[in-house]
């Protein structure tokens, strides 16, 4: 299913992905924040995927490229690679259109978020210790079995599934100043972009990476893809390198305003202080999202947007960030 196109192609299917997806995801809240208004002196709205079905914005770009399947690539199935977040969505989207699925995981997802991809019926395998080498596997995996492939970021399709959110954000604030998106595989942020500078001109997006795994941040930096060394984060669901080919470079490149690297401190203040003055509990990307805007002395004057991108949150995580707090 790789596959790209330019961004404004790319926004157009953002714009038909949304009227495909109508009642099979569930379609968000922009909510207040007071709080981190306050502190920022601007007007600051979160979108809640941290709600969405499965937890996650994965859902969408998930369901979005399962609906492309036609009869034989439905019977045959579908092959994934994921940190959690993606596999959950695959495996809830292959559930609700009668279709087997397969997810690889690296060794480091962590075993409930397994056991959660598990119980809607996927089956699950454990493959190497990066994202990059895992989605290796599973295309090889698909390739030789005739599945189709369903990356978490790099194929078109799903992108454009993924953007969907920033639609949703335009609907009801088109005049936001600001967007805030925590980067993995760059696929929410392609998506989210490439509609926003098409219907939303005045809008920035500002990609988020934690200093310790900031794989996309460092290849457009540099200008072409290479292989980042990546550390421990809180932010698991963002973490590990970028496909080699993957089409979200060129889109990060042409699209993302810039890119904000935070530390884990920041990131583990951020999301204790989403509990604590929010009173929701959301996972380390979300911290990331969250001290980018807070370390952001480029912000435009105008709203702030941060994408909530997920709260799926290991059991083990909340108990150490409450209990350091």
């Amino acid at each position: 299913m790789v596959e790209s196109c330019e961004p404004a192609e790319l926004a157009e299917r953002v714009a038909a992905a949304a009227r495909l997806l109508e009642g099979q995801v569930v379609e968000t809240p922009l909510v207040a924040c007071p709080w981190l208004s306050d502190e920022l002196g601007v007007e600051v709205r979160w979108k809640l995927e941290n709600i969405q079905d499965t937890g996650s914005f994965k859902l969408r770009g998930a369901t979005h490229a399962l609906l492309q399947l036609d009869d034989d690539g439905r019977a045959r199935g579908v092959v994934a690679a994921s940190s959690g977040n993606h596999g959950l969505g695959v495996a809830a989207a292959a559930q609700k259109l009668g279709i087997a699925a397969e997810v690889y995981v690296p060794t480091t997802t962590p075993i409930k978020k397994r056991e959660a991809i598990e119980r809607y019926g996927a089956r699950v395998e454990v493959f190497g210790d990066d994202c990059v080498v895992t989605e290796r596997r599973a295309r090889e995996v698909a390739d030789a079995t005739g599945r189709a492939y369903v990356s978490p970021y790099n194929d078109a399709t799903v992108v454009a599934g993924q953007g969907t959110v920033m639609r949703e954000i335009g609907a009801v604030w088109p005049e936001v100043g600001t967007v805030y998106v925590a980067v993995g595989g760059g696929g929410l942020i392609s998506g989210m972009a490439a509609y926003g500078k098409a219907r939303h001109p005045g809008a920035e997006f500002v990609g988020c990476s934690p200093i310790a795994s900031a794989a996309m941040a460092e290849c457009v930096r540099r200008g072409e893809l290479f292989e980042v060394p990546c550390g421990p984060t809180w932010s698991d669901s963002t973490a590990g390198g970028v496909e080699e080919g993957a089409v979200t470079f060129s889109w990060c490149r042409e699209l993302v305003d810039r890119f904000v690297d935070v530390g884990e401190d920041a990131i583990e203040q951020a999301m204790r202080d989403a509990l604590v003055h929010q009173h929701m509990l959301v996972e380390g990307a979300v911290g990331v999202a969250i001290a980018a805007c807070r370390a952001d002395d480029a912000r435009r004057d105008g709203g702030v947007a941060i994408v909530v991108c997920g709260g799926n949150l290991p059991y083990d995580l909340v108990q150490r960030l409450v209990c350091s707090g």
